[in-house]
């Protein structure tokens, strides 16, 4: 009865999705835990299915970074079951589907890491730094699911060994508590990682590309003088540079062959399963399979700035109503290189979203009811295919500055290397060097505010459609401003009067800044306690 208990709660904690793929192995009768955990394949087999059941999945549609923007102001999610529409536009409780998938899914991996961390040593290798390295790993990937799940409830269960029954009933540690312990654990784990991607399983954590995922939660956190230690690290270690061509970035044309992604989503990362960005994010075409899953919005396309480096209401060269009217007039190439827009070419075709006959009109239910694509990760070699083979940056060279420039500018510091790192994004992006370098004109008397207006929007059309979006109008504390906002479209002029489409009203409450925590986990979690509000 004791065996069958121990191999339940073993099963449990390699997780629901996993567990089938694990317990796939050659002796279909095994029941202890050290008959199916004793070789380096099985560590490898570990860490590959801790990866693909959460970060890599193809088909994890609310965890891929490409459609995490559906919950900000910069896009709308079509479908509801992907989780990302209802927290967009805050018609959610504490029984909204969304928030028992997201804790189970982090909490039950959380688990399942702390027993084979606490067994690392369990199976045989002939080499001893290859049970180093993935111990590394599992670690690293261990507190990066700690870091999302504080970031999004604050006060969680935290545990870094095999929960029983009477811990898994206490209450959850204080986020400041966890993150006192995390942070400097982190980094500790990091600089113990090979500080190379490895020539196989690319993907699995080096030293980097941890350091840069705890640089994003030292910045979401407020530790600006961590956060930019942590980037001008990155920064000094000459590993990674700017890609010549913002736009080449994001399809087939350097998505492999690049040196600005520093943490990859690649194909070794899914099994080699086919990705699927064209069809969840491209056109609905004649004879396509685009499914415009996820679409940008007017307050994005509005945000991209002049080819000047100015706000669209503030040059003088135009109005801000003939920006509206055309998004094409003058704008910075990032616009162009990431979002589709009516009149654009598709599949030599031009976009008429307002074509009836057309299935790219915008009352179509597969096309987009903003009448706005993203471009990235969408490349028309896969239009016709049932899948690709595309890489995707879980974190690029450029947050790395944005971030170093960031945390100096709130902390009063805008030294010259923040200007530098302004200045590489903007030149690379192909803006009009002469009006948009910020170390001369009128950045020299700008204001601490100035600059805080100018970092967040150039992060936010940088990574636009990255899955960053989301967590900066959160801790920017910005939600309550651009949240309650309607979500518009495309905008025309019709009978001399400007028309915009209007897809819904959103709603963001100052207590939606944490998520509530699902009624289901309340019943089987009694250590957790409700966040105020819900």
């Amino acid at each position: 009865m004791k065996r069958l208990l121990y191999a339940s709660l073993i099963c449990g904690a390699v997780a629901m999705s996993g567990c089938e793929k694990f317990l796939d192995k050659r002796d279909p009768t095994a029941t202890k835990f050290d008959e199916f955990f004793n070789t380096e394949d099985d560590l490898r087999r570990v860490v590959y299915s801790s990866y693909t059941d959460v970060f890599a999945g193809v088909g994890l549609n609310a965890k891929l970074i490409y459609q995490d923007d559906g919950k900000s102001d910069d896009a709308y999610s079509r479908l509801e079951s992907h989780h990302h529409q209802l927290i967009a536009n805050g018609n959610f409780n504490s029984n909204t589907t969304a928030f028992n998938w997201y804790y189970d899914l982090h909490m039950k991996h959380t688990g399942r890491l702390n027993v084979f961390i606490g067994s690392i040593d369990l199976p045989y290798v002939e080499d001893e730094a290859v049970r180093t390295k993935y111990k590394g790993i599992l670690e690293g990937l261990r507190v990066w699911h700690y870091f999302w799940m504080v970031s999004r409830w604050g006060d969680v269960p935290f545990y870094l060994e095999p929960a029983d029954l009477e811990k898994a009933t206490q209450p959850s540690k204080p986020k400041d508590e966890i993150l006192a312990t995390l942070f400097p654990m982190a980094e500790e784990i990091a600089n113990n990682l090979p500080p190379d991607a490895y020539t196989s399983d690319a993907y699995m954590l080096n030293r980097y590309s941890l350091k840069g995922i705890i640089m994003r939660y030292y910045l979401f956190f407020g530790r600006y003088e961590d956060a930019a230690r942590l980037a001008k690290e990155i920064m000094d270690s000459n590993k990674f540079s700017l890609h010549p061509k913002y736009g080449d970035l994001f399809n087939y044309k350097a998505d492999k062959n690049n040196r600005e992604f520093i943490y990859t989503m690649d194909m070794a990362s899914h099994g080699n399963s086919a990705t699927n960005s064209f069809q969840h994010l491209g056109p609905q075409y004649r004879t396509g399979n685009g499914q415009s899953f996820v679409v940008p919005l007017k307050s994005l396309v509005d945000t991209y700035w002049t080819l000047q480096g100015e706000k669209i209401e503030d040059c003088e060269l135009h109005t801000k109503e003939e920006y509206e009217l055309n998004p094409k007039l003058n704008r910075d190439p990032r616009l162009a290189a990431s979002i589709y827009m009516p009149g654009d070419m598709f599949q030599n075709e031009a976009i008429n979203i307002y074509d009836p006959n057309s299935p790219m009109h915008f009352e179509k239910a597969r096309a987009s009811r903003s009448g706005y694509w993203y471009r990235k990760f969408v490349d028309e070699a896969d239009a016709f295919r049932t899948g690709g083979n595309m890489h995707f940056p879980w974190l690029r060279y450029a947050e790395v500055l944005l971030t170093y420039a960031e945390s100096k500018i709130m902390q009063g510091q805008i030294d010259d290397l923040a200007k530098q790192c302004i200045n590489d994004i903007r030149r690379r992006a192909g803006l009009d060097m002469e009006h948009a370098d910020v170390t001369k004109g009128k950045y020299v008397n700008y204001t601490q505010q100035q600059w805080i207006d100018l970092i967040r929007n150039e992060r936010r059309i940088e990574m636009a459609g990255e899955g960053r979006r989301y967590d900066d109008i959160i801790r920017w504390r910005i939600a309550e401003e651009v949240l309650n906002k309607p979500a518009l479209g495309h905008t025309r002029m019709v009978d001399g009067e400007k028309v915009t489409l209007k897809i819904e009203d959103r709603s963001f409450r100052p207590n939606n800044y944490v998520w509530p925590f699902h009624e289901n986990s309340l019943k089987v979690s009694p250590g957790l306690r409700q966040n105020p509000g819900y």
